[in-house]
């Protein structure tokens, strides 16, 4: 098989697909290729997505017309020790109207909805079909091999969104090794539960979702844990720095169940019927751990381009995708303009997502992931809440202090005037 295409580009998540539905409603040949039985197929089954512009802008009725599950109304963080927790409940109306702030999906749903969305003006969708290498003609990407439908590839411009994992950022010599604190493993359950049950316990009306972020459930492992709500079913996982995972010496399924055992998660699982466990990397080394995003010929977007990062609360990585996915496709149609695929015209790419939010947020929160290394960040700070708010809730027939005298009490003896100054000025410089 040997085909000549304008844009080639690798991987049918939502960066590939939005820069192919951008690309064929310009006219343009467009060949995506995808390595599972159909997009999504490889991706771990639920996720959070949120109303980005650029979502918007290419498909404005999407939350009419796509597969989502609820949209995301109530916003909870919780602080758990392992016997207590402290949960801060954010709930706002505006998020209940349309086209709404976010939703909870179904990534083999939605991406295969997106994909298709890409076919319908154009784009060409193979599946089944690995991109093993890159193909260089006069020192430059011009296309790329592929395994399950043998042979080449050829095309002017090849938009890497491949993954975390991207081979084709490696084989155009654009990734650095990866280093174990630069990565996170994402690991998921999904748990069946009726809808009337979902809607009763998490105090729910019609297609409102929960989204919960848990802080102090891994073990005194860098990361966090969450749970969000489908339509009939929850999502209940970890994400965890990959190099506290392997200094721990557990397997993921072990750090999820002790996060399952919690007695307060217990309770919000409780009757589910397990349905699917899928784990996965995650970038997590925010800006400083981003590879170079073009080469002659090449552009690499999403997950592949390391855009991800952590304000400290949030782990942002899809909006990035997508945006990301978007630009490379303006860049590829002014380069196919000029007839000009060098890495000068390339280089618009980076400009343009210099200028957008995505580096801009990526620079603001460049020191979270430091931050986010803190053990105590995750082990000592929750035992220290639960603690004061105990002590300030608890009736002992004894003198109460103030609540700031038993705040300063109850850190300078878990954490110490010296560790609560330097963790003050680390998550200072990572969120302030």
């Amino acid at each position: 098989m040997a085909k000549y295409f304008d844009v080639i580009i690798v991987g049918a998540g939502p960066a590939g697909s939005l820069a192919a539905l951008k690309l064929a409603r310009a006219g343009l040949n467009v060949c995506l290729v995808e390595r599972g039985q159909y997009p999504g197929a490889k991706n771990m089954f639920g996720g959070l997505l949120h109303n980005t512009p650029v979502l918007n802008e290419m498909l404005p009725d999407f939350w009419e017309r796509a597969p989502l599950e609820r949209h995301v109304y109530k916003k909870v963080l919780a602080f758990m020790t392992p016997e207590s927790a402290v949960s801060l409940t954010f709930e706002n109306e505006n998020f209940e109207q349309p086209p709404y702030n976010g939703h909870t999906v179904f990534r083999p749903a939605f991406d295969s909805w997106l994909a298709a969305e890409a076919v319908r003006e154009g784009a060409l969708l193979l599946c089944d079909c690995t991109a093993e290498d890159i193909i260089k003609k006069d020192g430059r990407v011009a296309g790329v091999t592929v395994k399950g439908r043998e042979g080449t590839l050829r095309g002017n411009i090849v938009i890497a969104a491949d993954g975390v994992l991207s081979f084709m950022a490696e084989k155009a010599g654009l990734r650095k090794d990866f280093k174990a604190k630069n990565m996170g493993v994402g690991i998921k359950l999904l748990l069946g539960l009726p809808e009337a049950t979902i809607n009763e316990r998490f105090h729910l009306v019609r297609d409102e979702g929960a989204d919960i972020s848990f802080v102090g459930t891994t073990g005194g492992m860098g990361g966090g844990g969450f749970l969000y709500t489908n339509r009939e079913s929850i999502s209940v996982g970890m994400v965890v720095h990959l190099d506290s995972l392997k200094a721990s010496g557990k397997a993921p399924y072990e750090v999820l169940d002790e996060l399952l055992q919690h007695p307060q998660v217990r309770k919000l699982v409780k009757g589910a019927v397990p349905l699917e466990y899928s784990a996965h990397l995650i970038p997590e080394g925010g800006f400083t751990a981003m590879p170079q995003v073009y080469t002659d010929g090449m552009m690499v977007a999403g997950d592949a381009a390391g855009l991800c990062y952590t304000n400290g609360i949030n782990l942002e990585g899809i909006n990035l995708s997508m945006t990301s996915g978007v630009l490379a496709a303006e860049t590829a149609i002014k380069a196919l303009e000029v007839g000009d695929y060098s890495a000068r015209t390339l280089s618009l790419y980076k400009k343009k997502l210099d200028e957008s939010f995505i580096i801009k947020d990526m620079k603001t929160f460049k020191n979270a992931a430091g931050m986010m290394h803190l053990e105590r960040l995750s082990r000592t700070y929750p035992q220290v809440l639960a603690g004061i708010l105990e002590k300030l809730y608890r009736v002992e027939g004894m003198p109460r202090s103030k609540l700031l005298r038993l705040a300063r009490k109850e850190a300078l003896k878990e954490v110490g005037l010296k560790n609560l100054i330097a963790d003050g000025i680390k998550i200072g410089r990572a969120l302030l």
